[in-house]
């Protein structure tokens, strides 16, 4: 699977203006994916707006996405502020020339601006895409190190992460995302902001981490399209040579005392 992040500067623009920047950026790039960053379709830190901009799941953002993935060849996952009846979720969803492939509702919001704005989501589906196992998870679920171990238990090879992290939580982007990846051995793709939208400055900082932690691709602080090719094999090394997920039962046992 070749896999890119599209770390967009969108603040103040409309859909259509972040959809037509999208797709020049990955035009001819033969992407069989590329990710965007958490509330791409409408804005991260937009305040009341996100209830006015709120959209079903397969509303006008998801159809334009649709037929983008259709002129180009690329799925697309992005984040976007989901109504679903009276509630309003921070969702991401990917969207192929088909229509949705997979959907993911944040799990934990944070303390912040999403603070009473969105209902919390269940659960975290895995599901196969480009030849490999897959999972989505937005920003605040990946820094719990249960998200990320949970999606790795139910098969994940690569992990999907939008988020909108400021400048004051660089070390997410550096340190902590790295360590996810590396103690899951999977594919980890972690796709912010760049720039500020009402006074709230991005990291940018995206980037793509291999299965034994390894940046292998990373952007600097305004809009750019990263990109790497992920395969299974690597997955499979490095669980090889790391056997964490095998090894944590016993791990756990002797915790608890039960081997005793």
């Amino acid at each position: 699977m070749r896999a890119g992040i599209w770390q967009s500067d969108g603040a103040g623009l409309m859909a259509a203006e972040r959809l037509a920047r999208l797709e020049a950026a990955i035009a001819g790039q033969g992407l069989d994916v590329v990710l965007c960053p958490e509330l791409f379709a409408c804005g991260y830190h937009i305040g009341d707006d996100i209830a006015r901009l709120a959209e079903p799941a397969e509303g006008p953002f998801a159809q334009a996405v649709q037929a983008m993935a259709a002129r180009t060849g690329t799925a697309v996952l992005y984040g976007y502020a989901e109504r679903d009846g009276d509630k309003v979720y921070n969702s991401a969803q990917l969207v192929g020339p088909d229509g949705p492939i997979a959907h993911h509702r944040k799990l934990v919001i944070p303390p912040g601006p999403e603070t009473g704005r969105f209902a919390e989501g269940q659960g975290c589906a895995v599901f196969d895409f480009g030849g490999l196992r897959c999972a989505i998870l937005i920003c605040y679920d990946a820094e719990f190190p249960e998200g990320p171990r949970a999606a790795a238990l139910a098969g994940a090879e690569v992990l999907f992460v939008p988020t909108a992290l400021s400048d004051q939580w660089g070390n997410v982007s550096r340190e902590v995302m790295p360590a996810r990846g590396f103690e899951n051995g999977f594919w980890l793709l972690y796709a912010n902001h760049s720039g500020a939208e009402n006074g709230l400055s991005y990291y940018g900082g995206s980037r793509i981490v291999g299965p034994v932690g390894q940046s292998v691709a990373v952007a600097g602080d305004g809009p750019e399209l990263i990109a790497a090719q992920l395969d299974a094999a690597a997955v499979r090394a490095a669980r090889a040579r790391l056997p964490y997920l095998a090894d944590r039962e016993g791990l756990l046992a002797r915790l608890s005392g039960a081997g005793a």
